[in-house]
């Protein structure tokens, strides 16, 4: 079966997970903007994986 892509279940998110994603870039003193050509693979998916360790992290400490 095809893939549809990368669909979010909540597609009201975009915006807020765009904006998340340049508060942790910017953090990180990574340059993050509409167009990320200039990023490599590396610089990508260390924002993309800090982005994730905060969500988890966030749900955890609701957890408690």
């Amino acid at each position: 079966m095809a893939s549809k892509g990368t669909r979010k279940l909540v597609p009201e998110s975009k915006q807020g997970l765009y904006r998340f994603r340049t508060e942790v870039a910017k953090e990180m003193g990574i340059p993050f903007s509409e167009y990320n050509g200039h990023l490599s693979a590396r610089e990508c998916g260390a924002v993309g994986g800090e982005m994730v360790r905060r969500m988890v992290k966030s749900y955890e400490d609701k957890l408690k």
